[in-house]
């Protein structure tokens, strides 16, 4: 059983700190993963500090990996070793509950999240079911291919979901970690797109990355400057703020959608006025199933769309770790193996 470096955290709210573990061979349906990178995600910190149910300690974290396959079990047919592949939020079905028998894979009662069910990806090496896994195109390296796999199809899963067809207006609320991405996707989807921000700073960024409009959320009325270019079809709320996501809504188009894909626990503050009269909605989404990710990757490579990232190796994980979610770090996190 071959030995790899792996961070860990030993009981809920601890430090991460690189340690040594052994790794199993791949039993029945599973792939070993040698990872080349893995993205910091700010849901890391859930497993970490014990917020969500069934966590157990201690965990390995890291759900945006990208490596090479260099292990297959009994029972997989279609990959082989070599193969590049992603694993992101999405990392494996039971395919017995209802869900997975409606085809609903992503909504799986028994879904397994790296860092959540089995060891992460802040590691040299994972061992993941085969039906996680989408396969990485040429166009991508792992570093780039790594945050696409949980930010990438999150953003881009949520707009190809949504009820807006090009030309429509749609807005993203924020320009941060997942915000940077949205807008890059809702342009490159043919969206008249709208980006909205904490100050007139972030304005050049928004227009680099495709934006026709900025909304400065410090200095303007949202939801006035919404309906003033004529109300937003979709607005993708990435911003971890529920009064932010909440000044949107009246800037909704009728039958227009908030699509909260920034996680907070605070309760999003709407009267069902604004909803009912207008057919308003509020929906979440979650990220998307390996064959999502392998869309996502394959539209990003078609349109050149990456995520701003910060390399970091996996050596220095406490440090990039506590560096991600400091809010110091303007984008992406990216842990590094170099192997």
């Amino acid at each position: 059983m071959p030995s790899i470096r792996s961070v860990q955290v030993d009981h809920p709210d601890g430090e991460l700190f690189l340690t040594t573990r052994d790794i199993p061979d791949p039993g029945p349906g599973q792939v070993r993963v040698t990872v080349e990178a893995c993205g910091i995600c700010h849901s890391d910190n859930a497993f970490v500090t014990n917020a969500l149910p069934g966590v157990t300690f201690p965990l390995t974290p890291g759900h945006e990996i990208a490596g090479l396959i260099d292990a297959v079990g009994d029972g997989v047919a279609r990959w082989r070793p070599g193969d590049r592949v992603a694993v992101g939020w999405f990392g494996g079905a039971c395919l017995y509950c209802d869900h997975c028998r409606d085809g609903d894979f992503m909504h799986c009662e028994n879904l397994q999240v790296p860092g959540w069910q089995y060891p992460g990806g802040y590691a040299e090496a994972v061992v993941v079911p085969a039906s996680a896994i989408a396969r990485i195109p040429d166009e991508f390296t792992a570093v780039d291919a790594g945050p696409m796999a949980c930010a990438g199809v999150t953003t881009y899963n949520s707009l190809r979901r949504s009820q807006a067809r090009p030309g429509d207006l749609v807005a993203i609320l924020g320009i941060g970690g997942l915000g940077h991405l949205g807008v890059q996707f809702a342009a490159k989807m043919g969206f008249d797109t709208v980006a909205i921000a904490r100050g007139q700073d972030k304005e050049p960024l928004a227009t680099k990355l495709g934006a026709r409009h900025y909304i400065d959320s410090t200095a303007q009325d949202v939801a006035a400057e919404l309906r003033r270019l004529g109300g937003a079809r979709v607005v993708q709320a990435t911003a971890a703020s529920s009064e932010a996501m909440a000044a949107t809504i009246d800037g909704l188009s009728t039958d227009g959608e908030l699509i909260v894909i920034g996680a907070v626990p605070t309760p999003i503050p709407v009267s069902p006025f604004q909803l009912i009269f207008q057919s308003r909605a509020v929906r979440g989404h979650p990220a998307g199933t390996a064959r999502d990710v392998e869309r996502t990757l394959d539209f990003a490579a078609m349109t050149g769309i990456r995520a701003m990232i910060e390399e970091r190796p996996l050596d220095d994980a406490p440090d990039a770790y506590r560096h991600a979610l400091s809010g110091k770090a303007r984008f992406r996190v990216v842990l590094t193996t170099g192997l």
